[in-house]
């Protein structure tokens, strides 16, 4: 495999009986053994996401176990990035929702990051960034710039949404819109979907290969929805399935339809297919409070739950913003706007692997 961690021969952290090192793809059972274990974990503390990263991205992953008496007591997922454009960073998890240490108590989690503050001096990072649902490390900085949007599903939820909402899901019915799911064989039409819609943001576009190794590595629980006008597709969303929750971590559609409301049509879709499989939670995905996509998922009912990306911060180092709110990237994504699609489509990989 590709990217692959060269491994340190000793412990990387030792502390009496608990022991931090550096895992390989012979530690993969004992890794998910504990995950599956534990009931906070998220579906990013999975194995398989560490190879989907390596190769869509070619980055190296450097997942870290903390052990007490040889049993797993501990995870930490990072990623290693080194890039011309954004510098050098340690992140859990670049790319996704969440992420971050995943321990069975507090020293083993504090552990983990003293760990992971060690790999990030010796690679010449200037922090390491840990995508936490709740805040665990109340003494690191953090920033609590996102929240994700959790609706609760039950028999009967048609009939509990907002007449609004119902009332646009009947029009994309009526406009002649039709919705499907299914796997890797709609990531075409998806793909043809995210890539306008990312360009019409002023975002560069993740590489088609990122969605189809997720499909590979989850099968059974990652899919794509497709919503059609005549035949065309015009939204789209990959779900990825955690116990009993459904998580939209990717969706668009094209702006020249949104008065046909498919969106409305592929959510409702989606929540469809999610009662289907018995799920009581649908994971809207993150949003930034007030903007666009927030106001849409609220619509629903949704409701939203504060993130918290925490920092280990070396000295001197400030805890950065690479979001597109952060106002120096504002002339780049204006720019972007008025590319080309096929130029758009064609840089845009090369840009965003580098953007945690």
């Amino acid at each position: 495999m590709t990217g692959a961690v060269a491994l340190p021969e000793a412990p990387l952290t030792t502390d009496g009986a608990l022991t931090v090192t550096a895992v390989a793809d012979a530690d993969a059972a004992a890794w998910t053994s504990f995950v599956n274990s534990r009931p906070d974990a998220t579906g990013y503390h999975d194995w398989p996401w560490r190879d989907v990263i390596v190769r869509t991205f070619g980055h190296e992953p450097v997942y870290l176990a903390a052990r007490r008496d040889g049993q797993v007591a501990g995870v930490l997922p990072l990623v290693f990035i080194d890039s011309r454009i954004f510098g050098r960073s340690l992140t859990s998890l670049p790319f996704l929702n969440y992420g971050g240490v995943l321990a069975e108590d507090a020293a083993a989690g504090e552990a983990l990051v003293s760990a992971a503050a060690d790999l990030a001096k010796a690679r010449g990072c200037l922090h390491v960034e840990l995508r936490h649902i709740g805040r665990q490390f109340p003494m690191l900085p953090a920033r609590q710039h996102k929240v994700t949007m959790l609706l609760t599903l039950q028999g009967g939820l048609w009939e509990k949404l907002d007449r609004k909402v119902r009332n646009q899901v009947r029009k994309a019915q009526k406009s002649n819109l039709v919705a499907e799911h299914g796997g890797i064989e709609l990531v075409g039409d998806f793909y043809t979907v995210f890539t306008r819609n990312m360009r019409d943001l002023g975002t560069p576009v993740y590489a088609r290969v990122l969605f189809e190794e997720v499909l590979r590595a989850f099968p059974d629980r990652a899919a794509l929805h497709v919503v059609r006008h005549e035949g065309k597709p015009v939204a789209a969303g990959l779900t990825f399935r955690t116990r009993g929750t459904t998580e939209v971590p990717w969706a668009s559609s094209i702006r020249d339809y949104n008065s046909l409301c498919p969106n409305h049509l592929l959510y409702w879709s989606i929540i469809e297919r999610a009662l289907e499989l018995g799920c009581d939670t649908l994971d809207f995905g993150r949003s930034t409070p007030g903007e666009g996509t927030f106001k849409f998922k609220e619509q629903w009912g949704a409701q939203a739950v504060p993130l918290h990306w925490e920092y280990k911060l070396l000295p001197g180092a400030e805890v950065p913003n690479v979001s597109p709110t952060n106002p120096k990237y504002r002339l780049m994504i204006e720019t972007w706007k008025r590319l080309p699609l096929g130029v758009a489509n064609f840089l845009g990989p090369h840009i965003v692997g580098s953007i945690p």
